[in-house]
């Protein structure tokens, strides 16, 4: 994998004195508008306010993934992390450039997810239940080259959106399913779906074999990578369980990379657009407890409020900060875009074409069925 080159501040880019935050943002419109559609800034809902207010277009990671696929711009500037960016360079065209601002922006669950690993764990089930029997489907949140063993693999990706309908897809098949990264995600989705919990199995990455016999595998419907987000694991059911016991009348909603118990006690799930949609359409004399990152619920509440709405609150505040997401500041934006004023490109995100070529694949087929 290619890593972005580091980043270089110029004359002409935000430089070392003071610069107040007004400043920086005026910057960076006035680069935009200078660049006109030569470029389309991207970000997830994660992003801090003021990196959220220099882009074009926001939403989560399908929706973000869509607009890269028919996006004309030459470039493509991702407020978000790398593997976003990553999916941005292969869904884009050849002329096309994908520039990540923060080149150290990450995603622990992401890293969770090794290809060898993955892969001697997709051998491992085939040899157990015979070839081609095991389809792979990788949640975005996945690194260019676990996409691209789904699509060599016959698999395909999927985002908290569409892992419902993608999962199904694959059984209806009549395949198993192997599911990475995310253990959550995909227990929740194979919840909702009404499999038995007798055919979910996790596949423990520190242990031989993933800790699973033969006759495990052999039981199984789909067998879950035992990665997880380490922002959405940071509800404690217990406060919960206190919360809905006190407060009946308020309703809580999480995303579904939460712990199963987290999901279950909670009054509905979804992804991040799901979430939004939901408060944003329910009755307005509704108190929400939303559970994802803080940003969101933060800006969610702000535009809730101003619409008539009722109060919209995190239910843990001080805990659910992706910091992976908050390291992309405005001015690492705004440096980016006064380069390409200059005809500069830094923290370029390039895929190898033999990476990409199967993980399109995999992207095409999660667009088509989305």
């Amino acid at each position: 994998m290619n890593k972005p080159i580091k980043a270089t501040l110029q004359d002409s880019t935000v430089s070392s004195r003071s610069v107040s935050k007004e400043e920086i943002l005026a910057r960076g419109r006035a680069a935009k508008s200078k660049l006109g559609e030569r470029v389309l800034v991207l970000a997830h809902h994660y992003q801090n306010d003021d990196t959220y207010s220099l882009c074009d277009i926001a939403g989560d990671s399908l929706f973000l993934a869509q607009q890269a696929a028919k996006s004309t711009a030459e470039f493509i500037v991702f407020c978000g992390v790398h593997f976003m960016a990553e999916s941005s360079d292969i869904l884009t065209g050849e002329n096309q450039i994908t520039i990540l601002p923060e080149p150290e922006a990450g995603c622990p669950m992401a890293e969770m997810a090794e290809e060898e690993a993955v892969s001697d764990c997709l051998k491992r089930l085939t040899d157990v239940c015979g070839e081609d029997s095991f389809i792979p489907v990788t949640y975005i949140n996945s690194a260019a080259t676990i996409k691209a063993l789904c699509g060599r693999n016959g698999g395909t990706v999927c985002t908290s959106s569409n892992s419902d309908r993608i999962l199904k897809w694959a059984l209806d098949r009549g395949k198993r399913v192997l599911f990475v990264p995310d253990q959550h995600l995909g227990r929740n989705t194979a919840n909702t779906l009404g499999i038995s919990k007798s055919e979910i199995k996790l596949w423990k990455r520190s242990s031989d074999d993933g800790g699973l016999s033969s006759d495990d595998i052999r039981q199984s419907k789909v067998i879950l990578w035992d990665g997880y987000c380490p922002v959405h694991c940071r509800f404690d059911a217990s406060v919960l369980e206190t919360f809905k016991r006190e407060n009946p009348q308020v309703k809580i909603i999480v995303h579904p990379e939460c712990p199963e118990e987290i999901v279950s006690l909670s009054d509905a799930s979804g992804s991040t657009d799901k979430i939004i949609q939901t408060v944003r359409t329910s009755d307005p004399s509704i108190v929400w407890k939303v559970g994802t990152e803080r940003n969101l619920v933060s800006r969610l509440s702000k535009d809730h409020e101003q619409s008539g709405g009722s109060r919209v609150e995190h239910i843990n505040e001080e805990v659910c900060v992706c910091d992976s997401m908050n390291i992309t500041q405005p001015e690492k934006v705004v440096s980016i875009l006064e380069g390409l004023l200059h005809e500069r490109v830094v923290n370029r995100i390039t895929v190898p074409d033999e990476v990409k070529k199967d993980a399109k694949v995999a992207l095409d087929r999660m667009l088509q069925l989305s």
